[in-house]
Order: C-alpha cells, then structure tokens, then sequence
C-alpha cells in the first residue's frame, strides 16, 4: 500500500510540475488577448520611423529627395545620398534596402494582425479598429514599395520558413494598386474615428491616402485616367466637407510640437523626446556650425538656391523661418545672427530641442491637409476643368502664402499654377519624387516651366533617364530570391 501510494503521488507531482514555457510565444498560444491584438498592430506602427533616421551616414527618406534634384548636401560621408543627388545611384544603396526591409517586415506584422485579431475575443468596435489601423498601414507600405521599386512581391498572408511564399515571384503593378485600394477600402467600414489626436490611424488618413492612390492610378504607369481623377477628387472632398480638419493660419504651426496631430495634420510619423526622438533634426542643420545644443549637425539637407528662385515675388513661405531659414545664432553668442548660406529646412526646426532639451519629439508629417486640398484642385480639373471649388481649395494655400488668387484660367494653365504649389508647398516632405514620376513631369528652375522628366536636367548638371523612374531592387533581395528581376538600367 505505502510502495502504491508513493507511485500515485509521484506522477501526480510529475503531472503537476510539467507545464509550458510561458515566455516562449508562437502564433498558437499568442493571440489570445485584447492585448495582444494591440500589440502586434503597434508593431506594424514601428516600421515608420526607422526611414527618418538622420545621422553622419545621411538618412533614408534623403534618397526620395535627392532624386528631385531640388536638394544639396553638405555631408560629403553619406555617399548613399550623393549616389542618388549625382544620379549614379545602384542596387547597394543601404538606402534603398532600408526601405524594402523595413516596409516588409511592416508587411508582416500587418499579415499577422489582419489574419489572428479576427480569432481574438474582444470588444468588436475595438477589434474593428484594430484591423482598421492594420489595412492602413499594409496600404502604406506597399503604396511606397510599388513607387519606388515597381514590380515587387504581393505577400498578404502570414508566411513561414517553409512556406512556399518564400520566395515569391513580383506582382505586376496593378496587382498591388488593386490590393492598396482593397486595404483601404476595407478600412473605411471599420469604425475608425475620423480624426485622432494620439497619432493612430483615423478615417480622414484612411481617406486622405486613398485619394493620393487614385490620383497616382489615374497618371503613370497605370494611366487609367479621368475616372480615376474623380475619385481622388471624390475621396479628397469627403476629407474637406467633413469640416474635421483646417490649415494653420500660421506656418509656425507646421514645427509646434504641442500641435502635432492636430488642425492641419492628419497623419504624422510619432516622436517622442528622449523615448523615442526625431534625428531628422540634426539632418537640417548646418554642418558644425554650433548653432544648436546637439552635438551633432550633419547639414545632410538643405534647399537647392535655384528651387527657391522659383518661388513668386512676395511668396511668404520662402520669408525667414517660414519654411526655411538662412541665418541663426551660435552657441557662443545667442544674441546676433550667423548668415548660413544657403536655405535649411525650417518647417521641420523644434526650436526648443536645438537650443535647450536636446531631444526633439516633433513628429514627420505624412498627410497635411494642404495636400488634399492641392489633391482635389488638381484631381477635380483633370476630370472636369477648373471649378469653383477646385479654385477655393487651391486659394485657400495661396492666401497664406500671401499671394493673390487664381483665377480665369485654362485647364492646362490651372494645372500648372496647381503643380506649382504641390512643389512649393509639400517641398522636402518626400511628396515631389512621387510627383514627378506619375506626371512623368519636371520643373524646370530657369524657365520656371513644366518639362518631361525624363531628359530634364538637374540645374547642378546630371540629366534623368528613364531608369530614374524606379529605384534598383537592393542587391540582397536580388541574391536571395532568383525569382526577382533588376529594373532597368541598374
């Protein structure tokens, strides 16, 4: 009996003593919890601030605006952007793998998210959301994934080391257009509030992006046309008669930390001082000019003089400090002014970081609500020539700059005044790049006119080819998955 009662007792405490490790998650005992479901799409969130990264290597986001030829360097160690500015740019540029890496692994997570947070059991408005938050942002990725490098893989679902997905051929252009809007889409039926203050995701985002993608499928490559552009027009006026959102009345209000996420931004890349700060501050300064309590400056970027010569008389955006600056105090003496130069970047300056904190959490801004108004001018005129409407909008970003209205003006006059403004008004927040490959248009800064771009000539000397419409597929992906091909030219 005693020699039976120790067997019982012993595989009761055998039993009792085996458990599972707790600390080691798999997709199966993972997603389990409200919280969980938070988690991963705050992973997805992660993959946005990584490209802003600024430091003595240059920053990836430069490589969309060197490649306008409208900026210039002082930083003679970030080859990656010297590359891209003298347009010899190739598939080794950690710029570009930056990126692709980057946005993939956002992909992932989006994948995972949108796949497991249905099986969670939880409030539903907020499982809704949730997925909401994670459409948006597998749009965004690929949105800048099939602008930048073209043909790429199309994964939307979760993959593994032996999934078949692998290594996956590309997707045609369309395929991935197709899937954004899809995303998008899905996105507004998902319960988003239309306007949010914390950074997330919120249906004025969703709609805004939704209009930039329109506009893109309506020009190059896709060409699909006037529909298209009445879409964008359609998507970009739900963002203005929702009343949600305005434009500064200031253009101090574009480097307020306290108002980011506010008023006229409607989706911003998050920062937060000493937690998790913004670095593109020391890519603006000047190079080791000791203007700012940083250690660093790096003068990675700064305005090309000619662009800023093609600004109107009286344009108050290229006043001091408006959106750039040209002379600033030094550390040795904050009470008289040092000329610089040259025109450094203003509209994204945190004032109190340089000179005070050190660390600056002003966020990056994505969409502004100058850029849907811009959007629905341009959008509205391709589709049915210059309206009323398309006229106020347009105005409405000409009136803070304190110039005069537009008025009586053929369609293809009403375009340009229009691109104008979306060079001069969204200048070095990564828009331009894009700009000018779907219009498949330049300005040129001695003329001051619209030219193709491929063939224009940057005004520093290198001319665009055709292969400067995509960027190269980064070397590494190209080794790792024969099924991908280089563009062309690379």
């Amino acid at each position: 009996m005693i020699i039976g009662l120790l067997m019982v007792t012993g595989w009761s405490c055998s039993d009792f003593l085996e458990e599972t490790d707790k600390s080691n998650f798999t997709l199966e005992n993972y997603f389990t919890r409200p919280e969980h479901a938070t988690s991963v799409v705050n992973t997805i969130y992660a993959g946005l601030s990584p490209i802003m990264s600024s430091g003595f290597g240059g920053g990836p986001w430069m490589m969309i605006e060197f490649s306008t030829g409208l900026a210039d360097t002082e930083l003679g160690q970030a080859q990656n952007s010297l590359f891209v500015r003298s347009l010899i740019n190739n598939s080794d540029n950690g710029y570009g793998q930056t990126y692709w890496t980057t946005y993939y692994r956002g992909i992932a997570n989006a994948n995972l998210a949108i796949e497991k947070i249905p099986e969670i059991e939880m409030d539903q408005a907020a499982k809704n959301r949730l997925l909401g938050e994670a459409r948006f942002l597998r749009a965004y990725y690929y949105y800048h994934l099939v602008r930048i490098f073209g043909q790429i893989p199309l994964i939307t679902s979760v993959i593994d080391l032996t999934s078949p997905e692998m290594y996956p051929e590309p997707s045609t252009v369309d395929a991935v257009y197709n899937q954004i809007v899809e995303d998008l889409t899905i996105a507004e039926t998902l319960g988003l509030p239309f306007k949010e203050v914390t950074g997330r995701v919120s249906m004025g985002a969703v709609k805004s992006m939704l209009s930039s993608v329109y506009m893109t499928m309506a020009g190059y490559p896709l060409q699909k046309g006037s529909e298209y552009y009445q879409l964008a027009a359609n998507k970009a006026n739900e963002v203005i008669q929702s009343g949600q959102f305005s434009l500064f009345e200031s253009y101090s209000g574009l480097n307020t930390v306290e108002l980011k996420n506010q008023v006229e931004h409607i989706f911003m890349i998050q920062y937060a001082a000493f937690i998790l700060p913004n670095t593109v501050q020391q890519a603006i300064l000047p190079y080791n000019r000791g203007i700012s309590a940083y250690n660093a400056e790096t003068g990675g970027i700064f305005a090309n003089r000619d662009f800023i010569a093609t600004f109107e008389e009286g344009d108050k955006r290229v006043q001091e400090k408006q959106f750039f600056y040209t002379e600033y105090t030094t550390r040795t003496n904050r009470n008289e002014s040092m000329p610089l130069g040259d025109y450094y970047l203003w509209k994204f300056f945190d004032e109190e970081a340089q000179l005070s904190t050190t660390s600056s959490g002003m966020n990056f801004p994505v969409y502004r609500y100058a850029e849907v108004l811009l959007t629905y001018a341009e959008a509205i005129n391709e589709a049915s020539g210059p309206t009323a409407e398309a006229y106020q909008a347009v105005n409405l970003i000409r009136r803070r700059a304190e110039l005069p209205d537009l008025s009586g003006l053929s369609k293809d006059e009403f375009r340009d005044a229009v691109l104008k403004e979306r060079w001069h008004e969204l200048c070095y927040e990564n828009k331009t790049w894009f700009d000018m490959v779907r219009l498949r248009q330049a300005l040129n800064l001695e003329t001051n006119e619209f030219e193709p771009y491929v063939g224009h000539q940057f005004s520093y000397g290198p001319t665009v080819t055709a292969r400067e419409l995509l960027f190269p597929i980064p070397t590494a992906e190209i080794r790792n998955n024969t099924k991908l091909t280089q563009n062309t030219g690379y």
